[in-house]
């Protein structure tokens, strides 16, 4: 297979628009809740906390606002 280019892996792993990579350390039963959530939702893994970040920051926000 000399010479074969592979396609590039396409997904719902692939993030889309600006986003970066972040690394984070959790606990395994944690990062094991969400991945199997994610496969429930037919959704990614990295939606899932993206979503539950914007959910905390918000929640910051408004505890923040008199």
């Amino acid at each position: 297979m000399v010479g074969r280019k592979r396609a590039p892996k396409r997904g719902k792993r692939t993030p889309i628009g600006d986003r970066v990579t972040f690394i984070a350390m959790m606990d395994k039963d944690v990062i094991a809740d969400i991945k199997q959530a994610a496969n429930y939702e037919h959704r990614a893994a990295w939606d899932i906390m993206e979503q539950a970040a914007r959910e905390f920051r918000n929640r910051r926000k408004a505890r923040r606002t008199p």
